[in-house]
């Protein structure tokens, strides 16, 4: 069966004090935010006992930690906040089996000055692709020294973000510490919102054999063009965004993806994999996961 687990960053506590109200709403698995209330995990600050501390604790609560979070702007165009990205990455990267698991996450990032989910016209070109390629093909190799698998979440405002980018990044660097963070509300934008269905499909006939997690949160057009939104809550930008333009990203449940064509696509090649719920805040998370929840039995999965 589909293991059914949340980021740890929608819950802004102390260590044990997240690791429990997790287990107390019955999730079985985590992606961890590298954040805690009571713990300095800065780059310089990260450790091998500081990690193992960490990883403990989510196993003392019988909640597995699955992959661990490393977002961040790969190509930032400032140079030295660039350089302080992927210096903090790669600790991740470092201590990540110490922290619990062997996958990492990022998303690929934009040139656009202010924001990490606003496209800039340099994302497309071609000096702009192959300058991210080659950052994440570092990080590959980087990942393959430690024994990590460093997984892309596409998303269609950043360098890679359509399905004919991510394959020409898997055709580029093709290579086993290379995988996909399954989220097919990334791929959506006002041109295809309207093809759900035929936009899950594509998807998956094209990269299901590079998928290593899966999210769960919504897609929708909005009424109008709503900016960039980001929700107020305690985190960070990557989980309080909720749309840019014309999309808005809500929770699972709360907006048009077609759910059970998803989980279907997603549970034919990998039946047991884990969905992490996003964009939420916590009062949200019981109706989110309850949510999944109905959608995996009602399918069988």
């Amino acid at each position: 069966m589909i293991q059914v687990g949340i980021f740890t960053g929608y819950f802004p506590y102390d260590l044990a004090q997240t690791a429990a109200r997790i287990r107390a709403l019955d999730f079985n698995t985590v992606q961890l935010d590298v954040s805690f209330k009571d713990m300095d995990l800065s780059t310089n600050a990260l450790d091998s006992a500081i990690a193992k501390k960490i990883r403990d604790t989510f196993r003392n609560n019988n909640l597995p930690i699955c992959c661990i979070s490393g977002y961040t702007n790969l190509v930032h165009p400032v140079p030295e906040k660039r350089k302080a990205n992927l210096d903090h990455l790669r600790q991740i990267i470092r201590y990540a089996n110490e922290l619990g698991s062997p996958y990492v996450i990022s998303e690929t990032g934009t040139y656009h000055l202010e924001s990490d989910w606003v496209s800039d016209p340099r994302n497309k070109t071609e000096e702009g692709y192959t300058e991210c390629r080659d950052v994440i093909g570092e990080l590959v190799e980087f990942a393959r020294q430690h024994g990590v698998t460093f997984c892309v979440e596409t998303y269609v405002n950043n360098v890679i973000g359509s399905v004919d980018e991510t394959l020409r990044l898997f055709a580029d660097i093709d290579h086993p510490n290379l995988g996909l963070l399954m989220d097919p509300t990334n791929y959506f934008d006002e041109h295809n919102i309207g093809a759900i269905d035929l936009t899950i499909n594509k998807i998956f006939d094209a990269l299901s054999d590079k998928i290593k997690i899966a999210h769960a949160k919504d897609v929708k057009l909005a009424s109008s063009s709503v900016g960039v939104v980001m929700a107020d809550i305690d985190g960070d930008e990557a989980h309080a965004l909720r749309g840019v333009g014309m999309i808005e990203l809500p929770a699972p449940g709360l907006g048009s993806l077609n759910y059970d064509l998803y989980l279907k696509r997603l549970a034919r090649k990998y039946p047991n994999i884990p969905i992490i719920i996003e964009h939420l805040d916590e009062t949200d998370v019981p109706r989110a996961r309850q949510f999944i929840h109905e959608k995996l039995l009602s399918n069988g999965l």
